[in-house]
């Protein structure tokens, strides 16, 4: 049974009964569910601002712990970096050096890897920066790892040839006692016509007419001819990995273009073609097509007495015999 309702009716001073009718009823029903729906949204609005559900809990934990291993993963990948640096200085200042190699550039090892957008994806997470920071690191790394897989297999390659890299490198002197004929040096020289300091870019040896000269290393000839600029009659040998001899001023050339010749063979005479003030034998080596002091290829034909005298002797600023 319902409850009944009275209200006190001022105007006739009597108790009266209060009838409800459907409207009020209604009214009724929707003031207490507009209250409810209220609450509700205060106590949803308090529980999820200050409190976590069992599953927002849960997704926290894992983006907290997925947090932890990418911090993780950075630790390794600057140890991987480190080991990877280490390798790439043994490379370039150890294993290249011993077989005369030039290091890979340092703009071939850092060279950028994808672009901006290969890591847009990544953009908009709370945790952005660190998981765009460490795919970078991994392809950087991974870039690095790739370009110093091929310069080990160069090194390996050459490390298989490396009996006929020593027999092909200039390392002989040219001519016959060579530490007593050496004249004149690599470097600024007395020209000996004009009087001037100029650039000497190899070294004089005297001697008579007609005296054997040798090829300093294994190699092809690639010029055998008479030079109208200075140099008379010449030979220029092409040793490979880089390095060529210039042999200049001779009276005889015994070889011809295209020939293979071996080192200690004989490749021409002495003589005094060209500007030549005096029978000699003007000697170059060439590296990677420039000059270098030629002194520091004769260590396999010197003891390191007459080392020391040869270099002695080319070190003198005097006058150049061409």
């Amino acid at each position: 049974m319902g409850k009944v309702k009275y209200r006190f009716n001022t105007k006739s001073l009597a108790v009266e009964q209060v009838k409800e009718t459907f409207r009020d009823k209604l009214k009724v029903f929707f003031r207490y569910m507009l209250a409810g729906m209220v609450f509700s949204a205060i106590v949803l609005f308090i529980g999820f601002s200050f409190f976590d559900s069992p599953k927002e809990r849960m997704l926290r934990r894992e983006i907290e712990q997925f947090r932890i291993q990418y911090q993780m993963i950075n630790d390794r990948l600057d140890i991987l970096a480190s080991v990877v640096d280490d390798l790439q200085d043994k490379d370039d200042h150890i294993y290249r050096v011993i077989f005369e190699a030039d290091p890979v550039p340092r703009t071939v090892r850092d060279a950028a890897f994808g672009g901006t957008d290969r890591y847009a994806h990544l953009a908009g997470y709370q945790n952005s920066q660190l998981m765009s920071q460490t795919m970078q690191r991994v392809d950087r790394l991974a870039r690095q790892l790739y370009v110093q897989s091929r310069s080990f297999d160069e090194v390996f390659d050459m490390a298989l040839n490396k009996a006929d890299m020593l027999a092909s490198i200039p390392a002989i002197v040219p001519i016959a006692k060579g530490t007593e004929r050496l004249m004149s040096g690599y470097g600024m020289r007395i020209h000996p016509i004009y009087k001037t300091l100029r650039m000497h870019t190899g070294v004089d040896f005297t001697a008579p007419p007609g005296t054997p000269i040798y090829a300093t290393g294994n190699g092809v000839v690639v010029r055998a001819e008479m030079n109208n600029h200075g140099y008379g009659r010449m030979v220029v040998i092409d040793h490979g990995y880089g390095y060529e001899t210039l042999y200049a001023h001779m009276s005889e050339v015994e070889v011809r273009r295209g020939q293979e010749i071996k080192r200690g063979e004989i490749i021409g005479k002495v003589g005094n073609t060209g500007t030549s003030t005096a029978p000699h034998l003007h000697y170059e080596v060439i590296r990677n097509g420039r000059t270098v002091n030629p002194v520091y290829y004769f260590f396999s034909d010197l003891t390191p007495e007459e080392f020391e005298i040869i270099i002695e002797r080319a070190s003198r600023v005097n006058q150049s015999l061409s």
